[in-house]
């Protein structure tokens, strides 16, 4: 059973025991804690450091010189490590790799929502399906013309 699995099974659990539902994660680590159920283990507090790390450099916004906020680190993964750099002073080959691969990140995402969409319309609302638009076209426009 992999972690992420013996994770869920501690989210059956709480459930299964009659907690609050539904509940954040807050709510089941504390209980969880509180069980017994997970405890930090020495490898897992370094990949909390590392996670809460990168999210702190995805959040890392600096104003460029036209006046657009941008992020100033970007991740690129090389094999099995994923590199970080600064929007400016990377380079170029890592701002490509970092953008292609951004954009495959945000390519799995819709591809995700459409199938949870689809499943929801076609099992929970046939009669009034939810309409989802993939085409973010307009979306970006306005973006560009509120953030001017």
């Amino acid at each position: 059973m992999s972690y992420k699995d013996q994770l869920r099974g501690i989210v059956q659990r709480y459930r299964k025991a009659g907690e609050k539902w539904p509940a954040t994660s807050h709510e089941i680590a504390a209980w969880a804690l509180s069980n017994k159920l997970w405890a930090p283990q020495p490898e897992e507090l370094l990949d909390q450091c590392a996670d809460q790390l990168a999210d702190a450099m995805r959040e890392d916004y600096v104003t460029d010189p036209q006046g657009r906020r941008v992020r100033a680190k970007h991740a690129a993964r090389d094999g099995q490590s994923v590199l970080w750099a600064d929007i400016r002073d990377a380079s170029r080959e890592h701002m490509s790799i970092a953008f292609a691969q951004r954009r495959q990140q945000i390519v799995g995402d819709c591809r995700q929502l459409k199938s949870d969409v689809d499943s929801f319309n076609e099992n929970r609302a046939k009669r009034d399906p939810i309409q989802m638009s993939f085409d973010f076209t307009l979306d970006l426009m306005e973006l560009e013309l509120v953030g001017r």
